[in-house]
């Protein structure tokens, strides 16, 4: 492990959340093999347990629900019981849901949610963890999303909550700079995780619901870009892979301020920086499968 050896790694205790599926449980498993002390937060015991069995002695769970301050609170004094005047060496926010749709309608509490989860979520938690997190020096990574960068149609609201996600880190990371935590973004392509699969049934809920108007609205360029997310879905990173890189955080001598999952997050990260305007479109436009003229089918 580049910059930390064993002794080091055992004495470090790293909180991660959302850990009952996906980059959440891979990243819990692969950092308790790495030997940290692993504090894995979950929204059920029976998640919970589910992780134990999977894991080392060493692996601790919390409830912990990232919507109920109450669940935040009780879950700050635990993780204060079990690291006491040693604080936590890191914080995993990896919480998150998604969703997609046209944005004339997708219902406003349904992006309440998605905010609630994936932003105001992480937030709260980073504020709750702080001071046992400055007592460790520790590290916090926030997971992102190439969603972020090259926006898609019928994926506005993901996208704008992991816009939100990027700026929350980036002025927290010069915020804490003084003392001594660091803030990364992971920035992750497509992950073979639940997500997709729930993001495709909310469309195709909202499309039996949306009636034969917005149908012959959004029906078909809707229909293609559910096919594209499909193919992301199935053909991205396995969450391990997610894991590893997530795991340097905490491992390198130094953290940096973005890792990349994948060749594709650090090619849109870069295209990001070059291409804008109309030349942008176009190339989000055809990579989901619509017309760059047109965005229609």
């Amino acid at each position: 492990m580049a910059g930390m050896n064993g002794a080091a790694v055992e004495s470090r205790a790293v909180l991660v959340t959302g850990t009952s599926t996906g980059i959440g449980r891979a990243t819990a498993l692969h950092l308790d093999r790495l030997g940290f002390r692993v504090i894995a937060g979950a929204r059920t015991e029976a998640d919970a347990e589910g992780l134990r069995g999977g894991a080392s002695e060493r692996l601790s769970t919390v409830i912990l629900d990232v919507t109920d301050s109450a669940s935040i609170a009780r879950a700050r004094r635990q993780v204060d019981e079990m690291v006491g005047a040693r604080g936590l060496g890191g914080l995993v926010n990896n919480a998150g849901v998604g969703l997609g749709g046209p944005l004339e309608l997708v219902p406003m509490d349904k992006i309440r949610w998605l905010f609630d989860v994936n932003v105001f979520g992480l937030v709260e938690v980073t504020q709750a963890f702080l001071p046992a997190l400055r007592r460790g020096r520790g590290r916090i990574a926030n997971i992102g999303s190439t969603a972020s960068l090259f926006v898609a149609p019928f994926h506005g609201p993901y996208s704008a909550t992991k816009y939100a996600v990027n700026a929350f880190s980036d002025a927290l990371r010069l915020e804490l700079r003084p003392h001594g935590v660091s803030v990364s973004v992971i920035v992750t392509g497509s992950v073979r995780t639940p997500i997709w699969g729930k993001s495709l049934e909310f469309m195709d809920r909202l499309k039996e619901t949306a009636g034969p108007e917005a149908a012959g609205l959004y029906g078909a360029a809707a229909s293609a870009v559910e096919r594209y997310f499909a193919r992301l879905g199935a053909s991205g990173a396995e969450p391990e892979e997610a894991a590893r890189v997530i795991g340097r955080v905490f491992t390198d001598r130094r953290a940096r301020a973005r890792y990349f999952v994948g060749r594709e997050a650090r090619f849109q990260f870069v295209l990001d920086k070059v291409v804008h305007g109309e030349l942008r479109d176009r190339i989000v436009l055809r990579s989901v499968g619509l017309s760059a003229r047109s965005g229609e089918p």
